[in-house]
């Protein structure tokens, strides 16, 4: 498959509000549920760029930086950063946002890699990427040097 697309084709947004079913004991949103967020944004924006079912290979990633509170608004954003023949890597960062101060942080960055699917549960190949920005043109330049860390940290599991 030769085709490229520009990186902003895969590009999703979620937003999802914090309810107190969603915390801990400290009024803050569990992170299994973060993740669950994360995960979902991640196959859909994979989808988006492959056409494909996907499967969750790995979440190479995952950095914490602040918690949000019961009523602040998650802002989900995704975006494919590179591919390999059949699998892709997902950029996906969180910011809570308090819709009554206007007060936005960075609450969660991750990476992970998806795998595209055929109609067989085969993987399947995914058309490459390219950049447009300068903040696309990072992620993509970096993907490489994330794609050794994920090979060097299969090769101590076997």
């Amino acid at each position: 498959m030769n085709e490229t697309r520009p990186m902003s084709h895969s590009r999703t947004i979620q937003t999802h509000l914090v309810l107190p079913p969603d915390t801990n004991h400290l009024q803050t949103i569990f992170g299994g549920k973060v993740l669950s967020y994360i995960d979902e944004i991640a196959a859909i924006t994979a989808m988006k760029h492959s056409k494909t079912a996907v499967v969750t290979a790995s979440i190479d990633s995952v950095d914490f930086l602040s918690s949000a509170r019961v009523g602040d608004v998650l802002e989900l954003e995704a975006i494919v950063t590179s591919t390999g023949r059949s699998s892709m890597e997902v950029f996906v960062s969180v910011h809570s946002v308090n819709l009554l101060t206007g007060d936005t942080k960075l609450t969660t960055e991750s990476f992970l890699t998806m795998v595209a699917m055929d109609e067989h549960n085969k993987s399947t190949p995914v058309p490459g990427i390219y950049p447009e920005t300068e903040k696309e043109t990072s992620l993509y330049e970096t993907g490489p040097e994330r794609r050794a860390h994920r090979k060097l940290r299969s090769e101590m599991r076997h």
